[in-house]
């Protein structure tokens, strides 16, 4: 049967070898539809972002771009706008017909901590052939803030699909017809179309802006940092901000989201030519996202907003970016936010885990 593989699969593709790890997976890695990638002990300083390319390896690319190696056995910091290649401590043996997506993490994304996934041969980021055998890599630049890492943390996560699991326009809308997907009347059009929320019921808080020169944050600190030390707050009074050029912003989606335990999502961006700007599209959306059957009554969605080229007047309701849904090869015996640490279940605007108010 096609479709996006459940915990239960990747944990016989960890136990056939499909899977393999420098030290065994631990508690917590496994989510309902994806595997948590982890960081090893070396990272790369190169001097450009890169592909392997067709019929070549990153280890031999590194050798073109590696500027210096850092160690990162006791903890190294990974500057601002700089740009790694940091090996995973995973590395596959796929079978036949089975290939994968990787992206990062939603708190990787928040951050904007740039993290794509690269591989032996890959023409593409994030994108793992059918059938691949070979190492991962995690290709990581911190945008608005420099950051402290260690091996084993896990920026960035990988889904594994068996034939085509994405759902056509009609089977979305024949979806949202038997279980609602979204509150309201939906957008389908290349998936489920999400827009902005700059209207909220209570106050005028709408997002927050990364702040240009802040401290370093050390990513195993959860709920350690003021928010006000890195976040500015943005404020709208008649339903529209102004996007400043370069500026990362956090903003919300108008509506909440449900993905039912047999599907899986991801974030894609809607149209470039809707605005100079983009929706960093940073992460998988599990089975059970907002769903009552794991506590949830719907779920916003974040959005990861920089704007690019020119000053851009994003008003409430604008439709920015798009959720694709994809059927599970069957249904997971775990669900997000139901006996699981799932940090965004029910969420509204919500910043990273790393930060606290104040």
């Amino acid at each position: 049967m096609a479709g996006v593989l459940a915990s239960q699969r990747i944990r016989s593709l960890i136990a056939s070898g499909a899977i393999a790890a420098d030290i065994p997976p631990i508690a917590g890695q496994i989510q309902p539809a994806s595997l948590d990638l982890r960081l090893g002990r070396v990272a790369y300083r190169v001097r450009a972002s890169f592909l392997a390319g067709a019929g070549r390896s990153v280890k031999d690319r590194l050798a073109e771009f590696e500027m210096h190696r850092v160690d990162l056995t006791q903890g190294a910091v990974l500057e601002k706008g700089c740009v790694y290649v940091i090996p995973l401590m995973e590395s596959l043996a796929l079978p036949p017909g089975v290939s994968a997506v990787a992206n990062a993490k939603s708190s990787t994304g928040r951050l904007d901590l740039l993290t794509r996934t690269i591989a032996d041969g890959g023409t593409e980021f994030d994108r793992i052939r059918d059938g691949y055998h070979g190492p991962l890599y995690a290709e990581v630049c911190p945008r608005s803030f420099s950051v402290l890492v260690r091996p084993g943390m896990r920026l960035n996560q990988i889904r594994f699909r068996a034939g085509e699991a994405t759902l056509s326009d009609a089977e979305l809308a024949d979806l949202h017809g038997r279980e609602p997907l979204v509150d309201g009347t939906p957008v389908i059009s290349g998936g489920l179309g999400f827009s902005v929320d700059l209207r909220p019921v209570e106050g005028d808080l709408v997002g927050y802006r990364a702040k240009p020169h802040t401290g370093l944050i050390d990513l195993d600190r959860i709920g350690h940092y003021p928010a006000s030390d890195f976040w500015e707050e943005v404020r709208a009074r008649d339903g529209r901000i102004i996007l400043d050029p370069g500026a990362f912003y956090i903003l919300v989606s108008r509506e909440a989201v449900t993905i039912p335990p047999d599907h899986a999502a991801e974030m894609a961006p809607y149209l470039a030519m809707v605005g100079e700007f983009r929706v960093h599209y940073a992460g998988f959306f599990d089975p059970g996202f907002g769903h009552a059957q794991a506590g949830g009554t719907g779920s916003r969605g974040v959005l990861e907003v920089r704007c690019h080229e020119a000053p851009f007047a994003l008003e409430h309701g604008q439709v920015v970016g798009r959720l694709v849904y994809e059927r599970m090869e069957e249904r997971p015996d775990m669900l997000y936010g139901a006996g699981i640490a799932s940090n965004y279940q029910g969420q509204g605007l919500k910043l990273a885990k790393h930060f606290r108010a104040g």
